[in-house]
């Protein structure tokens, strides 16, 4: 053969393994975001209907979370927060409306002592959706609820499950400082 098809057999075979490394690479990658946001991979997904923009906006999320200094919260916040949440509940009884409002600032509140930024509503979903990926939707949820609510468009089973999802996120909340400090051990 002459040194020409040579040459054109490396260049194409070096054009294939390139090809299934770069593969390689976005599986992998895909995967890694999959498993990190878990549901909130799938929802951004199908709200750009673009995977590479998806991939895109959940990449920069977690680089803005390594920007961010999110801290464990120490013994006693988490006894306040904790004895909080129990009155929230308890108040849910007699005025549920206003339950789901003290529902929606507690979880700022704690989202704050954490050390996350309190911008926009969607802001502060896309920062909690780094590592509250499975119960972020139950966040938007709640919240949407908690906004029809204090224009009256809210039933009382809707405020029903605005404290059920809020409850999720706020134990999600507190349970990132047991694993934090689990993989700490």
């Amino acid at each position: 053969m002459q040194t020409w098809v040579w040459i054109v057999i490396a260049v194409v075979l070096v054009a294939i393994v390139a090809a299934a490394l770069i593969g390689a690479q976005q599986q992998q990658k895909r995967r890694s975001l999959q498993d990190t946001f878990g549901p909130e991979y799938e929802r951004e997904i199908n709200e750009r209907r673009n995977w590479r923009e998806a991939e895109r906006e959940l990449s920069g999320r977690l680089e803005r979370r390594r920007e961010l200094d999110i801290r464990p919260l120490e013994p006693q916040q988490r006894e306040r927060f904790t004895a909080a949440w129990s009155n929230v509940q308890a108040h849910f009884v007699d005025a549920p409306a206003d339950a789901v409002q003290e529902a929606d600032t507690l979880i700022t509140s704690l989202m704050r002592e954490r050390g996350y930024p309190m911008g926009e509503f969607d802001q502060r979903a896309a920062d909690l959706s780094v590592e509250h990926g499975k119960v972020i939707d139950r966040y938007r949820t709640a919240h949407d609820i908690s906004q029809r609510s204090a224009s009256g468009q809210a039933s009382t089973e809707d405020l029903r499950q605005a404290m059920v999802d809020y409850r999720a996120l706020f134990s999600d909340l507190l349970g990132a400082d047991e694993r934090t400090q689990a993989r700490a051990r």
